[in-house]
């Protein structure tokens, strides 16, 4: 079990290293390949009326006149110890990992990142407990009662999560809890766990349910599906001759095995969720990761949509390691073939 964790360890710092340089290219070199020179590069990381000053200071900032291979050496030397920008006046020193600074605050991107985590983990936390439990429950309901009236209510209910996107159910909600009723609050602010878990939960509940909405009807559809191609296997048949209890059948057997793809696509989803859930966020004004991205992106925030993108890729790459580790616990064959 060790050298399988020491060899899924590796394999996430070389994937890592794969995903810096995706998002290199993606903001540095396509767009020398679509036709884009230096000065037009230093432009876009300056924001409206470049001057020609300006572009000049950018391209030595970020040596966009070096060749492609120094910029990503010094691109990833400012992700893992740092950098230092010198203005000509004053040396500003930017800590790592550094993604450089917000043309709209002229802030440091990171720990503008830091400060909005807590809300998108607090938003992704809460959503895919309600998601997975739900989702899950309903699947194997819906498989051991199979073509009944529950099974068809439950699938009816799955495919109107599945079809109908966040920002209409968000909206939804907040008209009819919010605005109608005057249940929850509507949104656009966010009180932190520590000061008070109950103002926390009674904030989030409609993001939570709203964003837990679509995901759990996913779940439930691929419970349903792995519960009952694993319930005419035949170690179930096995275990039933045995005379095994059902419940045991059903949760130390049965259960265990359909979870092998539930544990791919939730730590999959886990990962992308704390990157930023931008519906949602958008949706209910919450100023977390995904709602950041949104309004660096109509800003043309640059250093902010890089940051976001590398802090989201991070996270599912963690997430992958994670699903790796549990894939070794629920099937030992896993560790045993890997």
């Amino acid at each position: 079990m060790i050298t399988y964790i020491i060899r899924r360890l590796f394999a996430g710092v070389g994937l890592l290293l794969i995903v810096s340089m995706v998002v290199f290219a993606i903001f540095f070199l396509i767009p020398r390949l679509a036709g884009t020179d230096a000065d037009g590069l230093a432009a876009r990381y300056i924001g409206k009326s470049p001057t020609p000053e300006a572009i000049a200071a950018v391209k030595e900032r970020l040596n966009l006149d070096e060749p492609i291979t120094v910029q990503y050496g010094e691109f990833v030397k400012g992700l893992v110890v740092g950098t230092e920008y010198d203005s000509g006046t004053d040396v500003i020193e930017c800590s790592a990992p550094c993604f450089g600074y917000s043309f709209k605050t002229g802030t440091e991107v990171w720990p503008q990142l830091i400060d909005r985590l807590p809300v998108t983990a607090s938003l992704a936390v809460g959503a895919a407990v309600i998601w997975l439990v739900a989702g899950v429950s309903i699947g194997v309901l819906s498989a051991l009662r199979r073509g009944t009236a529950l099974d068809r209510a439950a699938m009816m209910v799955a495919l109107a999560g599945v079809s109908l996107p966040i920002f209409f159910t968000g909206l939804v909600s907040l008209a009819v809890f919010s605005y109608y009723w005057g249940i929850f609050p509507p949104g656009g602010s966010f009180t932190p766990f520590t000061e008070n878990p109950i103002a926390w939960a009674h904030g989030l509940v409609l993001p939570w349910v709203t964003l837990a909405f679509l995901y759990a009807a996913m779940y439930a559809r691929l419970t349903r599906a792995g519960m009952l191609d694993t319930m005419g296997e035949d170690f179930i048949r096995t275990a039933r001759a045995k005379g095994l209890p059902e419940r045991t059948v059903i949760g130390k057997h049965a259960l265990r095995s359909a979870l092998t793809p539930i544990i791919t696509i939730f730590g999959l989803d886990f990962g992308l969720m704390l990157g930023g859930a931008v519906l949602t966020e958008s949706t209910f004004s919450l100023p977390g990761l995904g709602k950041y991205a949104v309004d660096a992106i109509r800003g043309n925030d640059l250093p902010v949509v890089l940051g976001v993108t590398m802090f989201t890729a991070v996270f599912v790459v963690i997430a992958n390691l994670i699903v790796d580790l549990l894939y070794a616990w629920v099937d030992p064959r896993v560790r045993v073939g890997a």
